[in-house]
Formats: structure tokens, sequence, C-alpha cells
């Protein structure tokens, strides 16, 4: 039997994200194979969500336990023109060959009566053999056959039969009218049947029967959504590339024959539309008559511009004096067959799916397209139409060089490029391609060219246009021409930014220092600029040293001739480089005249100047002063996403994410975070996005519960992001990996990761101005391996550093690391004053987060010290403040040390997890040997932890120790069992 079911198995398309569906119709069936349960399935969905292929695949299943299935859909003529009565029904049934029909006799005799059309009665008849009941008419005779099929209906025997009645929306009359009939009259015969229509394309009869068949529990309605990007990705097409398929999916709206036939477009690019998921969906426009067609043709190229005066200037069918009715009357056909929609104020017009347009315009033949696109053009205007809508159309059309056309081309590409650097960049290179190659438009080609690559840059196409840039420098060399070397010397800045952007360092270094030795030189403000990106690159490969005096000799002379915009540029790279090196005294001198600077300049002079703003905020960050940075990143953000600087726009988020979450505003730090990996992730430089996953890992760490694993899983993929770059972003990325690595399971590699990163066991290498907190780490980890002597060394270096530093919150790190160094020997009361100092210098500068864990800290160690009271508030502080602050971790924290009143647990509290492990041990009876073994230490090891912990509580033998565990355990502390 050819069924439904059977129907296109070598060419089936992959069936994703639907069990919820397919359990659901299983249920149904097996409650009416059991004569119960409603009697249909109402199927709704937007042609190409995946009904058909959703009900295939039940049908398969149903196939596979026994049940009949037959598959029916209406004939060519739909609600308008009835055609054939039972049309569905009939088709359904037309599937039973002639063994079904052998085997199964009452399924025969349905088949008999469904595909017999009913019989007119003769005069003073009813038709067939039965009595008249004193109606006549066709009426009547359809109402009697309805009537006898449902009756055969419900003659039907085990293992039951299922209909799949596809497209209802267009069923003729008659079939509606059987099928209100069977929801009225449901019986308990093993029939299901499962109606899939198109909601828009409902007649309100055909809705209305099945809204009563919903409201009489003989109906269940089955709504198919949209599938998700990760099931589309898995499921319909595989090979794309994750970005690829992401923008797939924003277009297809998760449709699966949508999302496949993009996908099959961006793979099979050129090639003819033929067979396969294209073709079906513009399978629906074959039927469609030439003005229809033309009509779609003209709206999927006019794209949402499209307006009913504009398709009926742009279809070529309707194109004549009477070609507004022949356009309006196309488009009302269209809109019955929900091919067509207008928007919310019926002005725009726009085809049923936003990716049918592109289906479309791919499946024309290249001169109907570029023919639809030139009348598109000369449309618009004439419409009046801004150049920025023209400029598409333009583009496809044009098959010459043609000046005017060009200018108008280049013009809408500066207006678009903040906005869609993606799309300038395209329509520049339409404009290159007809550029002729003759030697009066060699000045033109190369300003196109450089207008181009800084397009790609902004489109996140990065080395396509370090490619670009670097043949337009070769374009250059040897022309004297002052134009010529001046262009030159902007395609040098912008390619040295490309490279340091990919993080080739020493390849930027050498394009600057070649035209910055370049005789003549470059005129004195590019020579401004060429500096400041040379003293860039110098910061992020962390040799700012070397360009100090260069820096300081170009910042004299933009002050010498009033060049106030390359004063501030000057300025904000001197501040950065250094706090970098731990100058903070040169920094903030530096920081607070460009600030001065800054402040005074309209957005509009800023607008050239993004690069700036990122430095000027990150040297307040570095500096501590957080509101100032706050202020200047808020500004630089709303600036560079006007101006289309998606270079400094990821980094001013970042920089405001850092500051929102140091001063206690974690929720929003964390949406800031994302922000600035996703504007990161579409620049495509490995070292910025590491960067940024590494800053958004952090804030997640404090904003997820104590232990949570995947802060530490955002961080790992953060600094496999950088690989093996070497730049300051990537360094910073596997630093801040430390801090999500758990302290207490793994401080090895906690050391590893900062010692691989920093050089060396004191950091070396790492910036000045962050060193104290990363030392901090470092002495954590130490503590945490049991090398308390390490762990004073660099803790001592910590604070050594941070007083030389003068920065509040590096000096509060360099004092919590001290603290542990002394919680550790036994001094409870010495650490608790050091995390209180640590809390005092983090509040001074205004970071919450910092103070809150500081408080924190200190509680148990001034509840260990006797001072209870004291303890308390500390903690009911920290607690507050970490709350405040949407710190989930640290609340976290502070639930588990929350001081208890006073016991002989308190002389316990000091000790670390492992030593109050080995304490209850001791207290047991065993040996140091016997904790050894049963441990997996070394008695040497053991040894040690014991000696640390008479050190701490105070004892000086074994019984006195066990005594005071037990005392613990009795008054109900942390080392009572059970």
């Amino acid at each position: 039997m050819d069924t439904f079911a059977d129907r296109g198995c070598a060419d089936r398309a992959p069936l994703v994200g639907r069990d919820g569906e397919l359990d659901r119709l299983d249920g149904l069936l097996s409650r009416r194979s059991g004569g119960t349960g409603p009697l249909a399935v109402d199927v709704t969905g937007d042609p190409g969500i995946g009904k058909t292929r959703l009900l295939a695949e039940f049908a398969s299943r149903a196939r596979r336990r026994g049940t009949t299935v037959l598959h029916g859909r209406p004939g060519p003529a739909g609600p308008e023109r009835p055609g054939t009565p039972f049309h569905v029904f009939a088709d359904a049934f037309a599937d039973l060959d002639h063994r079904d029909r052998a085997t199964a006799p009452a399924l025969a005799a349905l088949a008999d009566l469904v595909e017999a059309p009913p019989v007119p009665a003769p005069e003073g008849g009813t038709g067939g053999d039965r009595p008249t009941t004193g109606r006549s008419g066709p009426g009547a005779v359809r109402t009697g056959h309805v009537r006898r099929v449902a009756a055969a209906l419900g003659q039907v025997p085990d293992p039951g039969l299922l209909l799949v009645l596809d497209d209802f929306h267009g069923a003729d009359p008659a079939s509606v009218e059987l099928l209100d009939h069977l929801l009225r009259h449901p019986g308990r015969a093993p029939v299901l049947l499962v109606v899939a229509r198109r909601e828009r394309q409902t007649p309100p009869g055909l809705a209305s029967v099945l809204a009563r068949g919903i409201d009489a529990g003989a109906v269940v309605p089955l709504a198919v959504g949209p599938l998700g990007p990760a099931d589309c990705a898995a499921g319909l097409a595989p090979g794309l590339p994750p970005e690829e398929a992401r923008e797939v999916h924003r277009e297809s709206l998760g449709f699966p024959l949508h999302y496949r036939a993009l996908a099959a477009t961006r793979t099979r690019r050129g090639e003819p539309v033929g067979r396969g998921p294209v073709a079906v969906v513009l399978d629906e426009l074959t039927s469609l008559g030439a003005a229809e067609r033309a009509v779609v043709e003209a709206i999927a190229v006019l794209g949402q511009g499209a307006t009913a005066e504009l398709v009926a200037a742009v279809a070529p069918t309707t194109a004549g004096p009477d070609g507004r009715e022949e356009a309006d009357a196309a488009l009302r056909a269209l809109a019955r067959r929900d091919l067509v929609r207008p928007d919310d104020d019926g002005h725009r017009l726009g085809l049923r799916h936003p990716a049918l347009p592109e289906l479309v315009r791919d499946a024309l033949d290249p001169w109907r397209r570029r023919e639809l696109h030139r009348r598109a053009a000369a449309a618009l205007a004439e419409a009046g139409a801004p150049v920025t809508e023209r400029a598409p159309h333009l583009v496809r059309a044009a098959t010459a060089w043609d000046p005017a056309t060009a200018a108008e081309v280049v013009q809408a590409a500066e207006r678009v490029g903040a906005a869609d650097p993606a799309r300038a960049a395209d329509w520049l290179a339409a404009v290159l391609a007809l550029l002729p190659e003759t030697p009066e438009h060699h000045a033109t080609r190369r300003e196109l060219k450089l207008r181009r690559a800084r397009a790609l840059g902004c489109a996140g196409r990065v080395a396509e246009s370090r490619d670009l840039l670097h043949r337009l420098i070769d374009e250059c060399r040897g022309d004297d021409d002052a134009a010529a070397a001046e262009l030159r010397t902007s395609a040098v800045l912008l390619c040295a930014f490309m490279e340091r952007h990919l993080g080739r360092y020493p390849e930027a270094d050498a394009l600057l220092r070649r035209e910055l030795e370049r005789n003549p030189g470059p005129r004195s403000d590019l020579r401004t600029w060429l500096v400041v990106e040379w003293g860039c690159r110098a910061l992020f490969a962390a040799g700012y040293p070397e360009v100090r005096p260069v820096v300081a000799e170009t910042l004299d002379e933009a002050r010498r001739r009033g060049d106030e915009a390359g004063t501030a540029e000057v300025l904000t790279l001197a501040a950065l480089g250094e706090v970098y090196e731990g100058e903070t005294a040169a920094a903030r001198a530096h920081a607070a005249q460009a600030a001065a600077l800054t402040d005074a300049f309209t957005d509009g002079d800023l607008a050239g100047h993004a690069e700036s703003l990122v430095r000027l905020g990150w040297c307040e960050v570095f500096l501590e002063q957080y509101a100032a940075a706050e202020r200047h990143a808020t500004r630089g953000v709303a600036m560079a996403r006007r101006a289309g600087r998606p270079f400094a726009l990821s980094q001013l988020l970042l920089c405001s994410a850092y500051v929102h979450f140091l001063t206690g505003r974690i929720g929003t730090a964390l949406d800031l975070a994302d922000e600035s990996v996703s504007v990161a992730r579409s620049l495509g430089g490995a070292e910025l996005l590491g960067f940024s996953r590494a800053v958004r890992a952090t804030v997640l760490l404090h904003a997820r519960p104590l232990g949570d694993p995947e802060p530490l899983a955002a961080a790992e993929e953060a600094a496999a992001t950088v690989g093996t770059a070497e730049g300051w972003w990537a360094t910073q990325a596997r630093c801040l990996l430390g801090y999500s690595v758990p302290l207490g399971q793994d401080p090895h590699r906690v050391r590893e990761v900062l010692t691989r990163a920093g050089g060396d066991p004191d950091l070396s290498r790492l910036q000045s101005s962050l060193r104290p907190g990363y030392l901090e780490l470092l002495s954590g980890a130490a503590l945490a391996a049991g090398d308390l002597a390490e762990a004073g060394r660099v803790a001592r270096r910590a604070r050594s550093e941070a007083d030389s530093l003068g920065l509040p919150v590096q000096r509060g790190a360099a004092r919590r690391a001290w603290g542990r160094v002394l919680a550790q020997r036994g001094e409870p009361a010495a650490a608790a004053g050091a995390f209180v100092e640590a809390a005092r210098e983090s509040a001074r500068s205004g970071a919450v987060v910092r103070e809150a864990h500081s408080l924190l800290l200190a509680a148990p160690h001034l509840q260990a010290a006797g001072d209870g009271p004291q303890a308390a508030a500390v903690w009911r502080r920290g607690r507050r403040l970490a709350a405040e602050s949407g710190a989930r971790m640290l609340v976290d924290l502070a639930d588990r040390t929350r001081p208890g009143p006073p016991a002989a647990g308190g002389r316990l509290a000091v000790l670390t997890p492992r030593e109050r492990e080995i304490s209850a041990l001791v207290a047991e009876g065993l040996t140091n040997q016997a904790v050894a073994d049963r441990l997996c230490l070394s008695p040497r090891t053991v040894e040690s932890h014991v000696a640390r912990v008479y050190r701490k509580t105070g004892v000086e033998t074994r019984a006195g120790l066990a005594s005071l565990v037990v005392r613990a355990g009795t008054g109900g502390g942390q080392f009572s069992r059970g």
C-alpha cells in the first residue's frame, strides 16, 4: 500500500525537536485504539513549519504498531471552487490497494462509499434505495451520504485507522461537512483523524467547526512552533559553520523547511535551483498566473520597502495605464493565498516569510533579476527615496561604469557604514569592480579601497581588511605625490590597527617604524596618530618603556601646535602606559589632563577618537577612579554605537562591566559583559574575545552560587580562546582563570596558571598596577598547598608593591593575603585586623565587592579571637553588601561562616578544612601514620598539620586536642556529628 508514511522516504527531511509532539500524538492514538479520547487532532502552523514532516513520522510510527494509515489532501480547486465533493477523504482512501480491500472488508466498504459521489434522487426520492425523509435537493443528498460514511467509519475494526488530512484549509465544503458530522458524533471506533491546516488560510466555516470540536472535547489542538538554534544546527544542516548557522536560523525564524532552503542556497551559491528544500518552498509559486508571479518577484526584489505603487511600477506585466488595477487585483489574490502580507498600517507589503524574498530572487534568471532591480531603482528615484534605499538596486542593476551611479553608491555606503559596515563594504566592492583600470582613476581606486578596508574591519572581516590594506600600501609605494603619501600613511595606520587586533605586534611595529622613518616624514598631525598607534602596539606587547621618550616628545609637539585632539590622544596613551608600569603619580597627572580635554569635546569631536576614550576609561579603572571611569565609558558606549566603532564599543562595554562589578552591581555587569562578548565575537580577534570572556567569567563567578561549575568552564573557554597569544589581553585572560579554579581543590593549578603567565614566582611579567591582586591569589595557592613559608614571602611582596602603588584596592588585596597567612599561623586577632584593614582600603575606592569579601573573611577570625559582638557586626555588614551587590557566591560564603555563640568550637574555627579533618581523626585515637593512610597523605605532612593545629588552638597534647574536639561536637559546632 502506497501510504503517506511511505512517500518520499528516499529524500525525507530530517525530523528534529518534535519529540513532545510525537509523544502527544502517540498517546492520542493509543486512546482511540481503546475507543476513548478525542476523535481528531487539529495541527496548525505556518507553511514550512514542519507539519507535513511531523505527520509523516507519526504515520510511520502508527503503521509499525499495525494501524492502517491513509493520507489525503485537497484537490487543486480549493474552497472557492468546490470541485469534487469529499475529495480529501476520497484521496485518502485511494491509498487502499486491492490487498487491503480483500483483507479488511469494512475498510473496503468504507472506501467504496467515500469514493462514490452521492447520487441525486429521482423525482419523488432522495437517491439510492433509502426512503425519503421529506427533504429534497443536493443538500439533502449530501447529508444522507455524510451519515452513511460516518456510519461506515463506526464499523472500522481493530487495530484501527489513522486518517491524516493535510492542507485541510483548502478542503471542499462536502469534506468540511463530513468532518463536522464526525466531530459532533465521534463514536467509539478505533479511528483517529489528524487535520493539518494553515490558520491564516482557513475559511471561517472550517475554523468554526474545529473550534466547536475543541470546546466539545472531540478535538485536541496541536500548534507546531519554530525550532531552536541548537536543534536546527545539529539536525537540519550540520555542515554549516556556527556563525552562519546562527544567521540562517535568524533569517528562517526557526522554520525547518526555510532553514534547509537557506542553508542550501549558502552551500550551492551560483547553481540553478533544482530539487530539494528550495524547490519545495517555491513550489506554491508554480500555480500562479503571470501577473501574480510578477508581483511576487517585484516584492522580493523591492524587499522591505515594497508598496503597492512601487510594485505596480516594478512588475513588468503590470506596467501601463491599467497597471495599478492589475497589480491590486494580483495583490488581493496573493493576500487570500497568504503569500503576501501587509504590515500593521497596510502601507508596506512583504512576502509571507522573511526567507522568501532571498529564495525568490535566487530563483530568477540573472537577466530578469537585473532588469527588476533596474526598474526598482528607477521607481524609487521617481518616488524621491533616499540614496540608501536605491543603492542595493543600483549595485545589482549596474553592468558598466557610470560615474553618477558610482557616486550615489559611495554616498550610500558612507551613510550606512556606522550601522551596517558589511553592507557598505559590499557596495564599495561593487563600485571597485566596475571602476576602469586607467591612470585617471588610480586616485579614486585607492581612496575607495581605503574606505572599503575600514568598513571591512568594522564588520569583523579583519583579516580581509588587513590584506586589502597591504595591497594598497604596495600600490602607493614610490608615488611621491602628496595626496598619495597621505593616503599611504592613513592606510598604514589602519593596517597597523588591524595587525594589532590580530595579535601581530611585530608586523604592526615594522609598518609603523618604516612610516615614521620615511623621508620626507608624514604631516605632523598624522605623525601624532602614528606615534599613538605605535605606543598602543607597545602597550599590548608589554613594551611601553621603549616608546616612552617618543611619546613625551610627541606630546610636546601636539601642545605646541595647539592640537587638542592630538594632545588628548597622546595623554591617554601616556596615562595608560604609566599606570601599566606602576607609575601611578604620573598616570594620575596625565589622566586628569586628558579627562579635562575630553570632557570639553563634543560627541562629534569624539567620534573620531573612540580609542582614546577606551584608554582613558581603562586607565581610570586601574587608578581605581571608578566614578570617572564609568562616566567616560558610558559616554563612549553611546558615541561608539552612533558612530559605528565596534572595536571601541566592545572594550568600553567591558570597561563599564568591570566597574559595575567592582562597585557592587553584578547583574548589570553581567549584561554589559555579555554584550561585550557578542560584539567582540563579531570582530574576529581571538585576544579581545578571550579577554572579554575572561572578565565575564569573573563576574559570573560572583553571580553564581558557591561551587557552581559554570564559571570555571567559562574561564577555561576564555583561556582557550587566546591560544598561544602573548599580548596583554591574552595574559589577563589566562590570569583571570586562576580566580575560577577552586583553590582548596587544585592549588597547584592556580599556581601554574599564574606563574606561567607571570614568568616567575614573583609574577614580574604582569602589569604592576594589578600585580598585588594576583600575588594575593598566588599566596592563597601556596597556603592551600601547605607551603606557609612561600605564602608568607609572596604576601610580604604583595604588601610592599601595593604600598608603593598607593592604590587602596591593591593594598586591600595585599592585606587579605597577609591576613590568610596570619590565620594559618594561629593568630586570629592579627588576621582579623588585616582583613578589617583590607575592607577599609576597599571602601575608600568604592570597591563594594572587595569590601564585602574582606569583611566576611574577618568575621570568623574575630569570633575565634573572642570578639563575638564585633564578629557579628562585621558579618552582617559583609553579607548585606554581598546581597545588595548580587554576589551570590559571597552570600553563600557568608551563610557558611556565620558567627555562632562562643563555644569550644570557636578555637577550632581558625583551622583549615584539612586541619579540622585531621583533628577529628586524632580525636578518634588514630596515630599520625593511621591518619596518613586514611587520607592518602605522607606522615610528614600529617605531622606538619598537627603541629599547626597545636599552635592555633593552644593545646599541647593529642589528649588535649581530643578533648577540645569532643567539647566542640557536644556544643553543636562544626565538629558535631549526626
